[in-house]
């Protein structure tokens, strides 16, 4: 498994194709192997290299460290750095969609197109919602007490209803709550990501072309989001996967890689 020592700590990724990079952010409980769906589909026009966050499989919450949001930013943007190829296309995920959104607000100069599917979080007062409004802080504390008091199941399934509903959980497939399960205890240290609210003002400093990409049957909080940054970011366009809910990578790979190859096609 290939990695990239950055600040110490090697960002290990998997990797598929040839080509302008492509660089894969996964969200939260994932790992690379979150986009196992997109590698061989979006290979086959790009150099695609699907990170794992520090302390995600292969690596482990036991190694202790930092777990933040700008510890993640700045890894990515050192991956990148560390390629040596001018920017690169970034697609994020959820959680990762919103260190895809602050990499681009930060380093501009690293990022040649942005894809954000369901990027999660919060809006502040200038883009329509309230930062004291926490109802993903409180399900994410909830889960992170269970796993942290050794009900794993109970905790995992208590994040997985949040972004997808009552029995979400029971629904998803068991290679989805084997990644999950590996992952559970970076559900800790993201209780102090310090993860700020997206505002008017950074997205206007993002001046790639961006896609947002939303789930048909998904949760309504993130409809929300998109809706708010598709009047903010310079350059956006927007796409709905049908027959998916925020796991759209996933439950509708097909349509879901097909818009993100259409998007990138010619940038």
């Amino acid at each position: 498994m290939p990695s990239i020592e950055i600040d110490g700590f090697p960002i290990a990724y998997a990797e598929a194709g040839q080509g302008v990079p492509l660089v894969l952010v996964h969200g939260t409980l994932g790992d690379q192997r979150s986009f196992a769906r997109q590698m061989e589909p979006l290979g086959a026009a790009y150099h695609v290299m699907s990170l794992s966050m520090r302390h995600c499989w292969p690596g482990s919450w036991f190694e202790g460290g930092d777990f933040t949001i700008d510890r993640h930013v700045a890894d990515v943007a050192g991956f990148i750095t560390a390629l040596g190829q001018g920017p690169v296309h970034v697609l994020g995920h959820s959680r990762g969609g919103h260190i895809a959104f602050r990499l681009a607000e930060r380093h501009p100069e690293l990022v040649r197109a942005l894809v954000l599917a369901e990027p999660g979080g919060e809006l502040d007062e200038s883009l329509g919602g309230a930062p004291a409004a926490g109802a993903q802080a409180g399900s994410f504390a909830a889960g992170a007490k269970l796993i942290a008091a050794g009900d794993i199941e109970g905790g995992l399934r208590v994040i997985a209803e949040y972004t997808g509903g009552p029995g979400a959980w029971e629904k998803r497939a068991e290679h989805r709550k084997a990644l999950s399960r590996d992952n559970a205890r970076t559900l800790l240290g993201q209780m102090d990501e310090r993860r700020k609210p997206y505002s008017l003002a950074a997205a206007e400093r993002i001046k790639a072309p961006s896609l947002l990409l939303g789930g048909a049957q998904s949760q309504p909080n993130f409809g929300k989001i998109i809706a708010a940054l598709m009047t903010a970011l310079p350059d956006v366009r927007s796409a709905v996967i049908q027959r998916a809910t925020h796991s759209l990578n996933e439950d509708n790979p097909g349509d879901f890689n097909a818009a993100v190859l259409e998007f990138l096609q010619g940038r």
